[in-house]
């Protein structure tokens, strides 16, 4: 069986894009590593439309069970490399393939880790890369969190719900990335210590999280560590298409979110557009299914 289209991703641009593509009467598959994408790993969404706040994982079972009602197939599965063809792709799974005429990439990205001494061996012993996953387990605990932009104050933001203390440690001066909002309810909750112009150099512990070092030469007593430093974009089964892509490999695409690659469109995270929100890449996705829609048509 061969599909119209193949969807990449399970986030906000996949899930959309299989909305406009299902109303497009579009045979279509969505193939996704996980529910929701890293957008389900969000503490609480505000800037939604219809949702004052929400958590992310609840947005993106709702957006998941429209996709499903409009009756279209998703595989919760790892793709392990696409293939050209002159009439399309070969998407291969494991243990399994599907040939589609035309592929949105939606795959999203992965949270960056630190690469510094101790994160590896602390790994699910007091790091932490979702806040949302693991908050509860640090009930009247000490926690740092790492970054500054709008992941990390809202990550610090639920876990001050659990922990006795929470440290915000950002190597800039400012946040000057995050929105004033968060910005605003960071520094009113008392529970929030906020450290700037530092950065954490080395974890250290027995059997768990014990302190951090940092570039000061401070040590800071901690139990639980967030990891919140940014993310990069999931490619690596594009190689071998010839995609184009920017310096920090994001995917490039022009404004019918095509690719350099024929019947290859993206959206989301994974692109080169500026914003990286929930609504701009569910407007990607749905941009991204009608141009598939229009050179499908095209070529019947």
């Amino acid at each position: 069986m061969k599909y119209d289209l193949i969807i990449v991703g399970g986030g906000p641009a996949g899930l959309t894009a299989g909305i406009y593509a299902a109303r497009y009467r579009l045979n279509t598959l969505i193939i996704s590593k996980n529910i929701g994408g890293l957008a389900s790993t969000a503490p609480k969404i505000c800037n939604y439309p219809s949702q004052m706040n929400i958590k992310g994982f609840e947005l993106m079972q709702n957006i998941t069970k429209q996709v499903q009602e409009l009756g279209v197939e998703i595989i919760y599965d790892e793709i392990k490399k696409i293939e050209k063809k002159n009439d399309g792709f070969i998407v291969h799974l494991e243990k399994k393939k599907y040939n589609t005429k035309k592929i949105i990439y939606a795959a999203g990205t992965d949270r960056l880790r630190m690469n510094i001494p101790g994160e590896g061996k602390f790994l699910g012993r007091g790091i932490s890369y979702c806040a949302t996953c693991d908050a509860a387990f640090f009930k009247k605990k000490t926690v740092a969190v790492i970054g500054g932009a709008d992941a990390a104050l809202s990550s610090a933001l639920l876990l001050s719900e659990f922990a006795s203390k929470v440290y915000i440690i950002y190597r800039q001066d400012y946040f000057f990335r995050a929105e004033p909002a968060w910005i605003e309810l960071v520094q009113k909750q008392k529970k929030i210590t906020l450290i700037f112009n530092e950065e954490v150099l080395e974890i250290n512990g027995k059997d768990k999280v014990e302190s951090i070092k940092l570039k000061s030469g401070k040590e800071l007593n901690v139990n639980g560590i967030f990891v919140e430093i940014g993310s990069v974009p999931q490619t690596k089964i594009l190689e071998g298409l010839g995609i184009k892509t920017t310096e920090k490999g994001y995917i490039i695409v022009d404004r019918c979110q095509k690719t350099n690659v024929k019947g290859l469109f993206a959206a989301g995270d994974v692109t080169n557009n500026r914003l990286k929100q929930i609504i701009t890449a569910a407007g990607e996705g749905a941009c991204a299914a009608f141009s598939a829609y229009e050179e499908l048509k095209k070529n019947k």
